[in-house]
């Protein structure tokens, strides 16, 4: 399986992308008040456990008159304020004051605009417009959802607005699956921990750091783990450690230089080589296995050591795999349709992810793109999907890109 698979020619990335995500399922399911929720998957329909509203209610302030007489004069006989409601019964000739969100009292036509009513007292007149229609101010029972009406499909995120409507739905605990553990290994030699003690030789372990701060944009648990020296008993412990992980991430070491050991130390702890080589650039080593543990088993994606190309591969592989194992109902990244704000030349034998800026209108490709450029990385918010032999672009071109922003899920 592991000689037919470093032989087999680079995968295009939908199928890649499709061969990672049918590896895994979604994790057990866990039962959290909405508030610890946030950015959570459902892994059940939301379904209402209540109605809203539960009945009537004013959408402005202004007074609560009965219904047939819209011109009045009417005389003001008590007041319906929000989580304070007026017991009485309105009567042809009486009225009531009224504020946004309070409930209707009994025997009410219609809500007038405080604006569009003089007062004297308590006599109130029409001084403006009647509402048209008579219910144009009114909020009905059940405006908005019904009990057992659903609400959102499993799979869901829960963000900001989620997590407001459960609790209006009447959740005091919600049903998402349980957040992945994620162990990020760095390898190589030439990495050192730190940064402006760095010889020429080395370069300073970034990668571990990246992957992590991405990997967050899904609630999980990460551990980094290394760097680790390219050696195989070095890598075999720092696997072990790695036991319990949903997902191993490693950078550097994936290709097949005599130095790049993470393939032959997955094998040796056990892994199933299940692909490798994707037809990208940049990363095009990107190594895909899979291990069984006491229960399951884990995913291991080995990305290139090159920053950019570790950081396309993880936007494009590693994201969509944790949100795959969240529970997502969608799990890969959205583009966008923009247009070229400059030229851009042919393209290469491969599919191509161009550094780029967008400014919300168009998108300019960075003039560095060479992988490992992390400074031309770090100035751009999006990714030009261009196909492989694509001819020469014009400004004001259509192509696809993909927004780094939030993990591509913007």
């Amino acid at each position: 399986m592991a000689s037919s698979a470093v032989k087999s020619a680079p995968l295009p990335l939908e199928e890649a992308q499709a061969r990672l995500l049918a590896l895994v399922a979604p994790l057990e399911v866990e039962r959290l008040a909405p508030e610890q929720a946030l950015g959570r998957y459902l892994a059940e329909p939301l379904l209402a456990r209540r109605t809203q509203p539960a009945a009537d209610l004013s959408a402005m302030d202004g007074y609560a008159v009965p219904p047939g007489d819209l011109c009045g004069p009417w005389r003001v006989i008590g007041e319906s304020a929000a989580g304070h409601p007026f017991a009485g019964t309105l009567s042809p000739g009486t009225a009531a004051r009224i504020s946004t969100g309070a409930l209707l009292p009994a025997g009410t036509g219609a809500v007038i605009l405080q604006e569009d009513i003089a007062r004297d007292s308590d006599s109130i007149a029409l001084s403006g417009e009647a509402p048209s229609p008579p219910g144009k101010h009114i909020r009905r029972q059940g405006m908005d959802f019904r009990l057992g009406d659903l609400l959102l499909p499993a799979g869901t995120r829960i963000g900001p607005a989620q997590l407001g409507l459960a609790i209006t739905a009447g959740h005091s605990q919600i049903a998402v699956h349980r957040s992945p553990r994620i162990a990020i290994i760095d390898s190589g030699d030439e990495l050192s921990s730190g940064g402006e003690a760095c010889a020429a030789h080395q370069i300073p372990a970034s990668n571990g750091a990246m992957l992590a701060a991405l990997a967050a944009h899904i609630p999980c648990t990460i551990e980094r783990l290394g760097p680790v020296a390219d050696d195989l008993g070095a890598i075999a412990g720092v696997l072990a450690r790695a036991e319990t992980a949903d997902l191993i991430v490693t950078s550097g070491g994936a290709s097949v230089g005599d130095h790049d050991l993470i393939r032959p130390a997955l094998e040796a702890w056990g892994a199933k080589i299940d692909f490798w080589r994707i037809a990208i650039k940049p990363g095009k080593p990107l190594l895909v296995a899979t291990r069984a543990k006491a229960q399951g088993h884990q995913v291991i994606l080995g990305l290139p050591g090159n920053p950019v190309s570790s950081h396309v591969t993880a936007f494009l592989f590693m994201l969509p795999l944790l949100r795959a194992l969240s529970g997502a109902a969608d799990a890969l990244p959205r583009t966008i349709r923009t247009t070229l704000a400059a030229p851009l030349g042919p393209g290469g034998s491969r599919r191509e992810f161009l550094r780029a800026r967008w400014d919300g209108d168009q998108v300019a490709a960075q003039s560095l793109q060479d992988s490992g450029a992390m400074s031309s990385l770090a100035n751009s918010n999006a990714l030009i999907d261009r196909a492989a032999g694509a001819p020469p672009a014009a400004a004001g071109e259509a192509v696809r890109a993909y927004l780094l922003e939030n993990g591509g899920m913007a």
